[in-house]
């Protein structure tokens, strides 16, 4: 039977260490080739080639699909690894952790119980542990991988709303979560996912660094409860997706104390601190009753990699449940190590192993020293907009991202302005020679610059800086011109 063969056994050894060196190998080619980060391909333009696959006639020849998936993905494929792309959370990854990802995907170990991982099960509680001793969070810690930040503050979520049902004689209708107007959009997606109240997500004013405001929270958490409602729990941010933010935790969490309520820190982009010269930023984290990490951030790890960290591994609990042919209660009692009763997850990937190997052949103070280098040339990415007055920059980072915009020198009004710098945006993707992203502050277009790149150089953020301009200045020139013709 010929597709026996494709089967990775003790006879198909061989065609899977030849087909995989084949893959990686074209990969190589194409990392070393990339001259830009993009290649501005239309989706239109790449949906026609890809509609016309007959995905019901295999090719039946590993050179033949790869030569295919070349033309389909690999030739237009956004690459992280390149210096000028600064757009998003992504990041280069490093060698170690795609040495793990071969080794899991091969050996298909599921994450769920002892008899389906065995090592894999051991291996990731110890990193776990691992994490939870880097934060600080107590001898009572646990915690278990996830696929993402998302999905990890879901879970935080759904611990504190169960812990607070079982704390306070209320509905979920009468419970509210307090996070800061930076934070990440998955606390108000778990809201709704957990079946909480539409208007459940408090919205907490920031400071003018962007951070949350400790006493607008103090006096939301009051204005909660004179409601009759009740506080389920502040969620913190170390590391805003926009800002690169750090909440003030000392004082989050001294405020979370006084009055009760769960802590949960969303570090899933600051989690990089853990390992850096930097951590004291991260102080006060280390009193949370449950943390976000994305490995796949700020460790440099491929996608998927991530953790949910709680203080005490007690609320875990509240994910378990007894199946007889998976979990059985007689395994609980044969002190079985099974990670399906930590996670809402059954079956789940050893992404584990992938930080395992970093580790163990880099060491925290390499990945460390990656994460500082993107800061600082943050910090130094800010001076060089700071100083260029076609640009206005708004917070000096504190971790890797720069939020500005372009200032037109015509006499453009605010939406004209808008409009240049989401043209300069769209105009330099297209051109596939930088990759920046763009978010929203107080109702105006902003462009900005993540840097997870430690090759992404001072003169790389110039030069774009430079295109960024550029781009901006033809809109504005032919904007201006078109209204002068129209007048």
């Amino acid at each position: 039977m010929q597709a026996l063969s494709h089967l990775l056994d003790a006879a198909g050894a061989d065609r899977y260490r030849l087909a995989v060196a084949d893959g990686a190998q074209r990969v190589a080619r194409r990392i070393t080739a990339a001259g830009r980060p993009f290649t501005g391909i239309s989706p239109a333009r790449l949906a026609a080639d890809i509609d016309t696959i007959d995905l019901d006639h295999p090719l039946g020849d590993t050179t033949a699909a790869l030569d295919e998936l070349d033309r389909v993905y690999l030739r237009d494929a956004v690459y992280f690894h390149h210096p000028r792309y600064l757009a998003h959370l992504n990041c280069p990854v490093v060698v170690p952790a795609l040495l793990g990802e071969t080794v899991l995907s091969a050996i298909n170990s599921s994450l769920d119980t002892w008899d389906q991982s065995a090592g894999g099960t051991l291996i990731e509680r110890r990193l776990i542990d691992w994490t939870t001793r880097r934060i600080g969070l107590g001898p009572l810690a646990d915690g278990v991988f996830t696929s993402g930040g998302t999905q990890s503050n879901v879970h935080a979520l759904m611990l504190a709303r169960d812990e607070a049902l079982d704390r306070f004689a209320c509905s979920a209708g009468d419970l509210r979560i307090f996070a800061s107007e930076y934070a990440h959009f998955s606390v108000t997606k778990a809201a709704k996912l957990l079946g909480l109240a539409e208007d459940a997500v408090i919205s907490v004013p920031g400071t003018a660094d962007r951070r949350m405001s400790p006493e607008a929270l103090r006096r939301s958490l009051a204005a909660c409860r004179e409601a009759g409602l009740v506080p389920m729990a502040v969620v913190a941010t170390a590391g805003t997706t926009d800002f690169g933010s750090v909440d003030p935790l000392p004082q989050l969490a001294d405020l979370c104390r006084r009055t009760g309520v769960w802590l949960h820190v969303d570090a899933a982009y600051g989690c990089g601190l853990l390992v850096s010269r930097r951590r004291r930023l991260l102080d006060g984290i280390e009193r949370a009753d449950s943390v976000t990490v994305d490995y796949h951030k700020s460790f440099f790890q491929p996608v998927s990699s991530s953790a949910i960290l709680v203080r005490d591994r007690a609320v875990l609990r509240h994910a378990t449940y007894h199946a007889d042919y998976l979990n059985p209660k007689r395994a609980a009692e044969e002190q079985l190590p099974n990670q399906v009763d930590k996670s809402p997850q059954t079956t789940r990937r050893f992404d584990a192993l992938k930080l395992w190997l970093t580790l163990r052949i880099m060491g925290p103070d390499a990945v460390g020293s990656l994460f500082d280098a993107v800061v600082d040339l943050a910090d130094a990415g800010w001076r060089l907009l700071d100083g260029d007055p076609r640009f206005e920059v708004l917070v000096r980072p504190q971790l890797s991202t720069l939020v500005f915009r372009y200032l037109p020198s015509s006499d453009m009004d605010a939406e004209e302005a808008d409009a240049a710098n989401l043209y300069a945006r769209k105009a330099i993707a297209e051109s596939g020679e930088a990759m920046v992203a763009g978010t929203v502050v107080d109702g105006r277009h902003y462009l900005k610059l993540t840097l997870l790149n430690p090759r992404t150089t001072v003169d790389d953020i110039g030069t774009v800086l430079d295109l960024l301009a550029h781009h901006a200045e033809t809109y504005a020139n032919t904007s201006v011109g078109s209204s002068l013709v129209a007048a």
